[in-house]
């Protein structure tokens, strides 16, 4: 966050609206305002911080200065102390209201030492015809206005707030088309939202342009794992995170089970079948160890990313039970009992 400097522009405003000792007396309150909010944050301790940049935006608006900035900084607190409905409410009003964060800053320097120093407008104009000064220089704050609508996104996707998000994701879009944190924020407010289609489109064109993502490639697997037409593709897609990412535990696992299928449906039907139809049934069960056999690599993945896993342990365990790796079962048994006891101190 950027250093705050209040000084001579906050006094010259407050003569306008008072006697000396009036402007001198809202100067001091700015300035331990100010010292307040700064110290609060530079400890971290946000939560203390947000209501006094709120003091002193109301302070300096009192004197006729709207100077939205300490707003932006009250909003930033309250997200960083976890108050998302605060800082919600305050980067929603800073969207709407068109605040870019874009400041000048007037700057001379003093002859005789050779200092630059900050000055108001006011103040710089004046000092122009003062000899004692050179140098007379503004620059531009760099505008915010991205940040606050990609924060504001941020906010309202962790608050489960798809659609509130999207909307904001979309006027910020047509302003800032090559923003690559709304362009992936969107990709979440359509899932939120409950549009499928354009999630998973969305995430194929994030990959399109990072194919190194592993979530992003988990992600898709996921959603191609709903459909028995893209199982195939949902493996691959699972395979592809790992690879980037050797340890992704969630990848493992949706990959075994991925790889079983439906398997409760499979061994309803083998029962089904094992009076009437017993050929049918071996079929079946031979099927169904093949597919086990398959997702048994998976598993040892998953449990060796995440070996405290009692569901990666039960899931090798089952594995090894339908290729009849004996010895295995017994490991797993124990390693399952183990993790069960510990669970339960």
């Amino acid at each position: 966050m950027k250093k705050l400097i209040l000084g001579m522009a906050i006094v010259a405003s407050a003569f306008a609206f008072g006697q000396k000792k009036d402007a001198a007396a809202l100067n001091a309150q700015l300035q331990e305002a100010n010292k307040v909010a700064m110290d609060a944050y530079n400890a971290k301790n946000y939560a203390a911080a947000a209501p006094k940049f709120i003091e002193v935006y109301d302070l300096l608006k009192s004197s006729g200065q709207d100077n939205k900035i300490y707003m932006y900084y009250a909003g930033l607190s309250h997200a960083l102390a976890n108050n998302s409905d605060q800082s919600i409410k305050i980067y929603t009003d800073l969207v709407n209201s068109g605040f870019t964060g874009v400041e000048t800053t007037y700057t001379a320097k003093e002859k005789k030492t050779g200092q630059v120093v900050n000055l108001d407008k006011s103040t710089w104009e004046l000092m122009k015809k003062n000899s004692d000064y050179s140098d007379f220089k503004t620059e531009q704050t760099k505008s915010i206005e991205p940040d606050l609508y990609e924060t504001l996104a941020s906010l309202l996707l962790n608050a489960k707030k798809g659609p509130e998000a999207l909307a904001v994701i979309e006027k910020g879009l047509v302003k800032f088309p090559n923003s690559a944190k709304l362009k992936e924020a969107q990709t979440t407010a359509y899932l939120q939202s409950g549009n499928t289609d354009k999630f998973v489109s969305g995430l194929k064109e994030q990959l399109a342009k990072n194919p190194s993502d592993p979530t992003n490639w988990y992600n898709l697997g996921v959603m191609q794992a709903k459909s028995p037409a893209t199982v195939n593709d949902a493996v691959e897609s699972f395979k592809k995170a790992i690879e980037l990412k050797p340890d992704f535990s969630d990848a493992y696992q949706n990959l075994v089970y991925t790889t079983i299928g439906d398997d409760a449906k499979v061994v309803a039907e083998i029962n089904a079948l094992r009076k009437d139809k017993p050929d049918e049934a071996s079929k079946l069960i031979d099927a169904r160890r093949e597919r086990f056999g398959k997702a048994l690599p998976y598993a040892e993945g998953w449990y060796k990313a995440n070996p405290k896993s009692i569901d990666a342990v039960s899931a090798l365990k089952e594995i090894y039970v339908v290729t009849k790796n004996i010895e295995k079962v017994k490991e797993m048994k124990a390693k399952e009992a183990e993790l069960t006891a510990a669970g339960a101190k």
